[in-house]
């Protein structure tokens, strides 16, 4: 800093102020120019650690998730924190620990020690977690999962108003036998599943409908229970015109039973899915139409809330998941 302050003829608590652009300094835009100049010449860079001494932290947030950096859908996640924590002035340090227990905690530590303005703990999937004991005390959120002891906020999607839509979709386009394949059970405690389950009912109860056991069916968010229920509730008696597959790998197991029953989607039967997982929901044969995870929101979401500061509380977040339209799903009307 005396380099550039002697290059550019100013002080030292100048070049400070003009660095820092500390608001109402009083520099003209040419002593700003002068300055900018001599960094640029003398390839001048803050040091990083001085000013962690000074102001008590770093310009990072720290992100630690389990699979999310190597999941190709979740990885939108870390795109929205980005985002936002660069429009602060702001880096994320990215840490996929693969659900190693031993990777997370020395991760946190390291972050720690950093003085990370704060961490976003995330998730690959919507469950509720167990919060790493190092994180108390540190500004924190749970993000795509949530706390289990409700201390600090979370943000998750709106798997319910998701559900909902997704099957309001299909009794839009005039179907009234709708069938559900879920990823898990209801006792599994999966937030996902008894979420998008709950829309599923509340849709066909505010149609005058019911929820008929006989096309309703939990897999394991696979293919292949996509493949076999479809055949099942395909194969009994007044089989269903609309299959609601609570994600999109469900959908594609499905889609692979129909075209072996001869089946046409969505001439015979409509499907609709959950995540659009961007490598498959578009180049399925017909396109699917799909709810879509709000991911890059989210990881926005996430930081926006570290920067905002506050008391740590256990409040849970919830973004609407939009409806993403392709070719699976008649319009309105033209059901047959």
């Amino acid at each position: 800093m005396h380099d550039v302050a002697a290059l550019a003829g100013v002080s030292q608590a100048t070049v400070s102020l003009v660095l820092n652009d500390v608001s109402g300094s009083r520099f003209s835009q040419k002593t700003k120019d002068k300055v900018e100049t001599a960094v640029e010449q003398l390839g001048y860079r803050t040091n990083a650690h001085a000013k962690v001494l000074r102001e008590g932290v770093s310009g990072m947030v720290g992100f630690v998730g389990d699979v999310v950096a190597s999941a190709p859908f979740a990885g939108k996640i870390i795109e929205g924190a980005q985002e936002r924590a660069w429009e602060s002035g702001l880096l994320v340090l990215t840490v996929n620990t693969n659900g190693d227990r031993e990777l997370e905690r020395a991760s946190l530590e390291a972050m720690l020690s950093y003085k990370v303005a704060g961490v976003v703990y995330a998730s690959m999937y919507h469950r509720k977690v167990d919060v790493p004991a190092a994180l108390r005390g540190v500004p924190s959120v749970v993000l795509n999962s949530e706390d289990r002891d409700r201390r600090i906020p979370s943000i998750i999607p709106d798997e319910e108003l998701g559900g909902y839509a997704a099957t309001k979709r299909l009794l839009d386009a005039g179907h009234r036998r709708v069938a559900m394949i879920n990823i898990e059970t209801l006792e599994s405690g999966l937030p996902a599943a008894i979420g998008r389950y709950a829309g599923y009912t509340r849709a066909l109860n505010e149609a005058g409908l019911t929820v008929d056991p006989a096309i309703v069916r939990f897999g394991d968010g696979n293919p292949g229970d996509g493949h076999r229920y479809a055949r099942e509730v395909m194969g009994a008696g007044n089989p269903p015109t609309a299959i609601f597959c609570a994600n999109d790998r469900t959908a594609w197991g499905a889609y692979q039973a129909l075209d072996q029953m001869g089946c046409r989607i969505p001439g015979d039967v409509a499907i609709i899915g959950f995540d659009n997982q961007e490598t498959l929901a578009p180049y399925l044969q017909p396109g699917l139409t799909t709810m879509d995870l709000p991911f890059v929101s989210m990881g926005r979401r996430a930081v926006e809330m570290l920067i905002e500061g506050g008391e740590p509380n256990g409040r849970i977040e919830a973004l609407e998941c939009a409806l993403i339209e392709r070719s699976s799903v008649t319009n309105s009307g033209e059901a047959e």
